[in-house]
């Protein structure tokens, strides 16, 4: 092992740290790594740019383009649930059909799009059916991972494997509807497993009657002030009985400009006391009327405003693509800016002890907002915001509706048939789009996510320095080594089972993206010491980079509906680890008779 090897090693230990703590933004980790490269003198200044301008980079981001002028029409929700209509009488029938629609359109628009589009219907839907949303979220999710992996476009990883993979040794693109070899296998043993046994391992945790007419708000952190005229004042929590009359949890008490954070239960209140409390929005309301406590938020909501007809209350979750992430509401005077309030906040796994007005904001947070229907609508339109509420599922047929399907299909096809490549497609396709006014230039820039397009071209470079410092040749070796241990006959096969389980046990707590930058050169090196077809290796990495069922961090779908389905990140082990490991076996298993090791097979 040489220093370089070592360096190398060290850094890319470093970035997977980093990735998963989440210390830094994962852009900014991205960043970090490409600079500490540039600093050690693995790569030249040229280098750390050519990442921006890599074929599958610039692809994706026109992808993200495609994909919002798709979701402008509204054509996706209106078919499946025009679709689902017709199965609706059985829900088992209806579930099935439903989740194979979202498959479906995960292989042509991209699965985060689809399901922050399907997000509120699924609620719906799971009203519908009388069913906890916690049952159909994480279905939802699963569903766009797996549709995602039936074409070349379906998610970034595989543009990005494959934009790695054919600068090697002249090697045959891998081909748009190439994966579905195995992705439809996946697909359907994914779909069997969620509808027969998953559903009966995913919890039903929330209810889908309650005052917002969608869904139960449960784990909140909101924050009350106590009244003069308060059965509280002189009392303790333990003596009003808070945790028990009204399943309510006091984090910490704010008098004045002291915090008290022990002996809660013990502490006498007084008029002006502000609690920190965690509940549900049910039991807040329950408190304020019985206890005469106010709730609070970054500014006061009047008795008049609550009483307003007009006024509504809706969970929204706040998409990445804001600029409220990494803010404060106070910092942002979100009533100001939105005319709403926000009553509470929730982020899975956390338990914040601050005032929400002061409040980090993070992506996919879910924010209890009241204000008027109006400015509830515009929440929604501003694109910076999912909200959840019951909506009307209508086709917007503006002016060339059409033509956005015309054009994501025609590059789609086009490209299967080898006519064009996917970026020639994808420039032609947005220039069209653009000339017609199907949509805007800003639209256009709004609708690109620049976080993954930031991520994945500063990564890229590492990719680089992997193979030239001779890192993945150094790992390859040792891998291949003990790959000697076992028969000739099974070598490739337990490889190929090794390369797939690491792939997955990384991209479960870390970026997929960065995964697959990782894995990818050191699968063409075994594939070249061991002297066969690299493809099968390709294909293992590219479909276990995206399969990520066990943790709600492995991939942005599973965060999306980690808030609105009110899951702990136990639902997802318990629920995702038999699926990942079914998968494994059976990608171990047809893989290579999908993709033969011979070389020279394709």
């Amino acid at each position: 092992m040489t220093v370089e090897i070592i360096v190398v090693l060290s850094i890319v230990t470093l970035g997977f740290i980093l990735f998963v703590t989440e210390a830094l933004p994962i852009d900014v980790t991205a960043f970090t790594i490409l600079g500490i490269l540039l600093i050690a003198g693995l790569i030249s200044p040229n280098d750390a740019i050519a990442g921006f301008s890599n074929p599958a980079v610039i692809t994706i981001a026109l992808l993200f383009v495609l994909s919002n002028a798709i979701q402008k029409t509204h054509v996706l929700e209106y078919l499946v649930v025009k679709i689902n209509q017709l199965f609706n009488r059985s829900m088992g029938l209806g579930l099935t059909v439903y989740l194979l629609s979202i498959a479906v359109a995960s292989a042509v628009v991209n699965n985060t799009a689809v399901v922050a589009i399907f997000i509120p219907i699924t609620m719906r839907i799971a009203q519908s059916y009388r069913v906890s949303p916690s049952k159909v979220l994480i279905p939802l999710s699963y569903a766009a991972i797996l549709g995602g992996t039936l074409t070349l476009v379906g998610t970034s990883t595989n543009l990005l494997v494959n934009s790695i993979f054919v600068k090697g040794d002249n090697q045959i693109p891998l081909g748009m509807f190439e994966f579905a070899r195995y992705g439809a296998i996946q697909l359907v043993i994914g779909l069997a497993y969620i509808l027969l046994l998953g559903n009966k391992l995913l919890p039903s945790r929330t209810v889908t009657s309650s005052l917002t007419k969608s869904f139960h708000m449960g784990g909140f952190l909101t924050e009350v002030k106590v009244l003069p005229d308060s059965p509280l004042v002189g009392k303790t929590c333990m003596q009003r009985g808070l945790n028990k009359n009204y399943d309510v949890t006091v984090l910490d008490i704010l008098r004045g400009d002291k915090t008290i954070t022990t002996n809660i239960r013990d502490t006498k209140l007084q008029a002006g006391d502000i609690l920190f409390i965690r509940g549900a929005l049910d039991n807040f309301l329950r408190l304020k009327e019985v206890e005469k406590v106010a709730m609070l938020t970054d500014q006061k909501l009047t008795h008049s405003e609550l009483l307003r007809e007009n006024n509504v209350l809706v969970e929204c979750l706040l998409t990445d693509k804001s600029d409220l992430v990494g803010k404060s509401l106070k910092e942002v005077n979100f009533r100001r800016r939105f005319g709403c309030f926000v009553l509470a906040i929730r982020r899975e796994g956390e338990i914040f002890r601050r005032k929400i007005a002061h409040v980090l904001l993070a992506a996919y947070d879910t924010l209890l907002v009241y204000g008027p229907r109006e400015k509830i609508r515009a929440l929604a339109s501003t694109g910076d915001f999912i909200v959840m509420e019951e909506i009307d599922v209508t086709l917007r047929k503006q002016r060339f509706w059409w033509l956005s399907i015309v054009v994501i299909l025609s590059i789609i096809a086009l490209a299967a048939i080898g006519y064009i490549t996917i970026l020639k497609g994808t420039i032609i396709g947005v220039a069209i789009l653009l000339v017609f006014g199907l949509i805007t230039p800003n639209e256009s820039y709004y609708a690109i996510r620049w976080q993954v397009i930031v991520l994945i071209a500063a990564l890229i470079p590492l990719g680089q320095v992997i193979q030239t410092s001779g890192t993945a040749d150094w790992v390859g070796t040792n891998l291949y080594n003990l790959m000697t241990r076992f028969p000739e006959s099974i070598q490739p096969n337990i490889m190929l089972a090794v390369l797939y389980l690491i792939t997955l046990i990384m991209t479960e707590v870390s970026s997929n993206a960065a995964t697959a930058i990782i894995m990818t050169p050191i699968a063409l090196t075994m594939a070249a010491k061991m002297g066969l077809d690299p493809r099968p290796f390709i294909f293992a990495i590219c479909f276990a980079a995206s399969s990520s069922f066990i943790t709600p961090v492995g991939y942005q779908t599973n965060l999306m509906v980690y808030g609105p389905g009110g899951y702990k990140f136990t639902d997802y082990m318990r629920v995702g680890l038999p699926l990942s490991i079914a998968l494994w076996i059976t990608a171990s298993f047809l893989i290579p008779l999908l993709w033969p090791f011979s070389p020279g097979a394709y």
